[in-house]
């Protein structure tokens, strides 16, 4: 419950940051940021609650995950602005493995595993001493909130999430714009972050038919944690709007 309110708190406040953006600024400059994002890596653990270390960091790994990415920005100055962003990235492949029951006999069964993934940042950037009118360096970091839920294809049932614990994380990034127009740049930015998400799911059914066998689920209802702790390359067109030459 808490963490909902949480997420809601945040909502709110990317949409408020919104508003304030397009009707109190004066004089100051906002920009809107679309970019595609690419994940390089990210981690499935099955049994994060094991008591044997080694299942407990077993992992299974999903990579090159694309995430179109929204970022808000107001500009201070020319040195310093503050960011709010948000992206959706959802990834599924086969390869992990699930332990069931086919008649007496217990058996280990390849499943189709995944996640949905969504993250709320707040980042401050600060633009370094060389940049030139043309090419802009900035360095950036700030807090995030993180919410993924697991996916499963298993047979003929999928899971449903039960719990998702949403936890906040740091993250640090890097880019370099290029000005294409006056209000219209192009922009690399690549972010390093690392949060784990812990997530309860359960079975639509506890009894499957997984390529022509029956087969009993074992536990119906199963811990698991993910893991989005892979570099983020974004590339994006970034809109400014100088609300102070509209004004005057």
């Amino acid at each position: 419950m808490a963490n909902k309110f949480i997420f809601n708190l945040l909502l709110f406040s990317f949409l408020f940051y919104s508003n304030f953006i397009f009707t109190q600024v004066k004089n100051e400059k906002v920009s809107i940021g679309l970019g595609l994002g690419l994940i390089s890596t990210s981690k499935i653990f099955p049994n994060p609650n094991s008591s044997n270390i080694i299942e407990r960091n077993r992992a299974f790994e999903l990579e090159n995950i694309l995430s179109p990415n929204l970022e808000l920005r107001y500009h201070f100055n020319e040195e310093v602005s503050v960011g709010l962003s948000t992206e959706y990235a959802s990834t599924m492949k086969t390869g992990n493995y699930v332990i069931a029951l086919a008649g007496n006999q217990i058996v280990e069964l390849k499943s189709e595993d995944g996640f949905d993934f969504l993250p709320i940042e707040l980042s401050i950037y600060q633009t370094l001493p060389f940049s030139t009118n043309q090419f802009s360096f900035l360095i950036g970091g700030g807090l995030g909130y993180y919410k993924a839920w697991h996916k499963r294809n298993f047979g003929d049932t999928k899971i449903s999430t039960l719990e998702s614990t949403g936890v906040f994380g740091i993250q640090v990034s890097a880019s370099v714009e290029y000005s294409l127009y006056d209000n219209l740049n192009f922009y690399f930015l690549t972010k390093y972050r690392a949060p784990e998400i812990k997530v309860k799911s359960k079975y639509d059914k506890p009894t499957i038919n997984y390529q022509g066998r029956v087969i009993t689920i074992i536990e119906d209802t199963f811990n698991s944690k993910i893991s989005v702790n892979g570099v983020v390359l974004i590339l994006g067109l970034k809109y400014n709007f100088d609300f102070g030459s509209n004004m005057n």
